[in-house]
């Protein structure tokens, strides 16, 4: 199942707001995540950025080709 990009910015925007506040546990969905340091947090918010650019790429419906003898 794949996550909403509007979702995936509003949890990275979270993770930005409590690493500016040097607080490494954040509420999400209900659930308490806590990062034993501040790289653990860093490595989330670039995974959360790397999601949401793979999300927000448009795939392509089809594949066309097109050849040429090379005249």
């Amino acid at each position: 199942m794949a996550i909403d990009p509007t979702e995936l910015e509003t949890l990275r925007d979270a993770l930005i707001r409590a690493r500016a506040a040097a607080t490494r546990v954040v509420m999400m969905d209900g659930r308490r995540v806590e990062y034993g340091t501040d790289a653990e947090m860093a490595n989330a918010i670039a995974d959360l950025e790397s999601r949401i650019r793979r999300a927000s790429t448009p795939r392509p419906g089809s594949i066309s080709f097109a050849t040429s003898k090379g005249v």
